[in-house]
């Protein structure tokens, strides 16, 4: 897929798209959504004061949102909506505004465009379009959005892998009751070393502090945090903060100064019984190196919701790796977070039209 957000993921926006056209509704195992609880307010300046802004007449619509084009027109009833691919030449070129659509191929042909909603919070393969700054683009994505089903998930690898979860169920698959397990350890008191104080980073740290542990970080945008957070660094404190941590969660998102960084020379650093998660992009992190940090017992184990690459082959030896855990970049897909993606594309639609500040938006600059 091209987009930064899964197929299922996209798959639960659009079994929700009801929520476009009523947002008070929700699904029935989801609580009411809010978008300030999760920490979205309106940025930068009124849209209505760029100097080519005018309510959108004509808006690009990726096709995995067709099942939404009804609620879409719902949400700005002014604006024709036409799905890709069937969009003409004189479409594209006509159109103000796309949902899910940042192709070099449509971006040279989109003469008037002014606003690209990007449908998951991953923007690399947006911001690496050199239209995009030339043309001074507004970019909005899916920040925070899916920041608490992400730090759930954090947490489950945390806890299977301090359980050993993942040796018991082979265990229970073989009908054998262990006399001679692993042993298990807790995690309060333990350090947990958050790469990427971010949204998704915040969430993480909250809920590991619940749970006793000492949070320290990194973040690229200076050295603010919540107050249960010990410790934050700067992104060239990361060897020296590895050192400290019991585990280590990549929660930054992909630029090129995070390309690569945990690699040989990061996995050297950590304790050898330290665990590595990551759930912010596969490419962040050297596949070969981390497999030759698992093999060698360098470090205790992994638990990945995302690899590189991706999906990740079935002759990857990363698949075979001792105390490991693999999931397949799932960690956002919940009703929750389906439901709060719905509510944020409504309500940016709204506001764009209307020329009001959008919510989410990017900094094309640094990326994220």
């Amino acid at each position: 897929m091209t987009h930064a957000m899964s197929r299922g993921a996209l798959q639960l926006l659009l079994t929700l798209g009801v929520m476009l056209g009523a947002p008070t509704a929700a699904p029935a195992d989801a609580p009411p959504v809010s978008l300030e609880s999760l920490g979205l307010t309106p940025s930068g300046p009124p849209v209505r004061e760029r100097a080519a802004w005018h309510p959108p007449k004509l808006i690009l619509v990726d096709p995995y949102l067709h099942d939404l084009l009804g609620q879409l027109r719902d949400a700005d009833p002014g604006a024709k909506f036409v799905e890709l691919p069937q969009a003409s030449a004189r479409d594209i070129a006509a159109a103000d505004a796309t949902l899910g659509v940042c192709s070099a191929e449509v971006l040279a042909r989109a003469t008037h465009l002014q606003w690209i909603q990007w449908l998951g919070a991953g923007v690399e393969n947006c911001v690496k379009q050199p239209l995009v700054r030339e043309h001074q683009l507004l970019l909005t994505n899916m920040q925070r959005v899916a920041a608490p089903s992400m730090a759930e998930h954090t947490i489950a690898l945390m806890l299977a892998l301090s359980r050993h979860l993942d040796y018991f169920l082979r265990e229970q698959a073989q009908g054998r009751w262990s006399e001679d397990a692993p042993r298990l350890s807790d995690l309060e008191g333990k350090t947990v070393l958050i790469v990427g104080l971010g949204g998704i980073g915040t969430e993480v740290a909250k809920r590991a502090h619940a749970l006793g542990m000492r949070i320290i970080a990194t973040r690229a945008s200076g050295r603010s945090g919540p107050d249960y957070v010990s410790y934050v660094g700067l992104p060239d404190e990361l060897l020296k903060l590895t050192q400290e941590a019991d585990y280590v969660v990549n929660c930054a998102p992909l630029t090129p100064q995070t390309s690569g960084i945990f690699n040989q020379q990061f996995f050297a650093a950590m304790k050898p019984t330290a665990y590595f998660l990551s759930v912010g992009r596969g490419r962040s992190t050297v596949t070969a190196d981390l497999v030759a940090a698992l093999e060698s017992q360098r470090i205790a184990g992994a638990g990945l919701d995302v690899t590189d690459p991706e999906p990740l082959p079935s002759e990857s030896a990363l698949w075979h790796a001792p105390h490991v855990i693999i999931t397949p970049h799932v960690s956002a897909d919940t009703s929750v977070t389906a439901a709060e993606r719905a509510l944020l594309l409504r309500e940016n639609l709204r506001r764009y039209a209307a020329g009001e500040a959008l919510l989410a938006v990017v900094d094309v600059g640094r990326g994220y």
